[in-house]
């Protein structure tokens, strides 16, 4: 399992680090890369849904405060919208 789970984990951090604009490649792969060693299982699926989510949503929760209904208030959201880079 430790395998599989370190795997999930370089995906999640490609995953952030590869988004499209530079910008959402700095905030993403920053938060991810502090975060990711102290997150659990059930953190990283949370992560994954999170990073799911389209750039301009992630972005505008980030900076405006701009709760869309698609962004689940849930541990990593709320871990990530206290982020500060």
């Amino acid at each position: 399992m430790d395998n599989k789970l370190e795997i999930f984990k370089k995906k999640l951090i490609y995953r952030a680090g590869y988004r499209g604009t530079k910008e959402m490649d700095i905030l993403l792969s920053s938060f991810v890369n502090k975060y990711i060693d102290s997150f659990d299982e059930n953190f990283l699926i949370e992560l994954e849904k999170f990073l799911n989510y389209e750039d301009e949503i992630i972005l505008n929760f980030y900076n405006k405060g701009i709760a869309e209904k698609k962004i689940d208030k849930n541990r990593v959201s709320k871990i990530f919208k206290s982020f500060k880079l």
